[in-house]
């Protein structure tokens, strides 16, 4: 998803479904939540329990749908901030997010949605402290010619411009209200913290911003489950989210669930539930995605410690708390109408409304499976 496209990160250091939306009426009695902060595993969603500007376990909501391990949405005594656990991997995540935004416990047609998680960094473009659908042939199986064993579906090698989409590879968010959220939390100068340990293991790498501190980048993430390392895959990779959209996204950010979201709340979206508009995604790093001077990529992602996991859940809430605190305080004055895109959001399908500015365009509408060859084709 970016910020453009791949998606469109805020980087600290940098569904069961239930029918059409109800009445206005009976949407008063539901509860309407002015934010949802989104987790994916518990070490996340503790940074936001037992604060005191507000307490989000207030009020804890059984969920139909929702992970069995987090089952509960966690509401402030007013319903005004939620917080939800969704699980770690993308089916975890979008069955969550679906289960969520169409629940008929809420009201979720004004809901600002905050996924508030760690990622991993690539070292070009930012620090730590703060989907790619491909065939894969393993690397000792491919043919010289090929600079990479990842490659996109529907072609027959690497830097092939793919024939047909699943609607998931790529996703635009609101460009404006990003803008708007990094000037809260840079206006507001959130206080994000360091360390002696993160701050040696950041001189291991030889790029500048690799080198400096914890801060607020913009710029986008990547989608995979897989667990990647080391720099010929961070360049696959970076390279690819470069290539699927059209050469305009910056690939900084690497987890596991920001495409699954954004595929529960476009889809929500599309029928009313909720406003894709208000889509923010905000990721803490907590370590890169490549290894350092003088580490093999083994030696890197498994026996190496580089302190920045607790300085990216501290700098997660330090950053993020400002941007629900000033939806809460200018809600009636800035947040309640929304905050006005000013470029394409959604998907490759256009599924929103209007033209994207990444893939072949807008004008491909459903696939087709033609049988017997078992592959997908974009039908017009």
């Amino acid at each position: 998803m970016r910020s453009g496209v791949l998606s469109a990160a805020l980087s600290v250091l940098a569904i069961t479904a239930y029918g059409a939306p109800s009445s206005t009426a009976k949407r008063s009695l539901k509860i309407t939540p002015k934010v949802v902060i989104i987790s994916l595993f518990p070490p996340e969603a503790a940074v936001w329990y037992n604060i005191s500007q507000f307490n989000v376990l207030a009020h804890n909501i059984t969920v139909p749908g929702l992970s069995p391990l987090y089952p509960e949405v966690h509401c402030t005594e007013s319903g005004d901030v939620c917080q939800v656990t969704a699980g770690e991997s993308e089916i975890n995540a979008a069955t969550s997010l679906n289960a969520l935004s169409l629940s008929p416990l809420f009201n979720m047609t004004e809901t600002y949605f905050m996924i508030a998680g760690i990622a991993g960094v690539n070292p070009n473009y930012a620090t730590i402290g703060g989907p790619a659908l491909q065939y894969e042939i393993d690397a000792r199986e491919i043919p010289s010619n090929f600079s990479t064993g990842y490659f996109p579906l529907s072609t027959t090698g690497p830097g092939q411009y793919p024939t047909s989409f699943y609607g998931t590879e790529v996703f635009e968010v609101n460009d404006a209200l990003k803008k708007k959220v990094m000037a809260v939390s840079l206006a507001r100068k959130a206080t994000l913290v360091d360390s002696p340990i993160a701050a040696a293991f950041r001189q291991l790498y030889p790029q500048s911003v690799a080198k400096a501190g914890p801060a607020i980048y913009e710029c986008d993430t990547a989608t995979s489950d897989n667990y990647y390392h080391g720099k010929l895959l961070s360049d696959t990779f970076s390279t690819y989210a470069t290539f699927i959209t059209n050469g305009t996204a910056k690939y900084c950010a690497t987890a596991q669930e920001d495409n699954a979201i954004a595929a529960a709340l476009l889809r929500s979206a599309k029928h009313g539930f909720v406003d894709f508009s208000r889509f923010i995604i905000m990721r803490s790093l907590a370590n890169f995605d490549q290894q350092g001077e003088g580490q093999t990529a083994t030696q890197s992602l498994l026996y190496t410690s580089s302190g920045g996991f607790p300085l990216s859940l501290a700098n997660l809430f330090n950053a993020g708390i400002e941007v629900v605190q000033d939806i809460r305080q200018n809600w009636s004055t800035e947040y309640q109408k929304g905050i006005k895109p000013t470029n394409y959001i959604g998907d490759v399908f256009g599924t929103l409304g209007g033209t994207p500015d990444f893939g072949p365009g807008g004008t491909f509408s459903v696939f087709k499976r033609e049988l017997p060859s078992n592959k997908w084709h974009l039908m017009t």
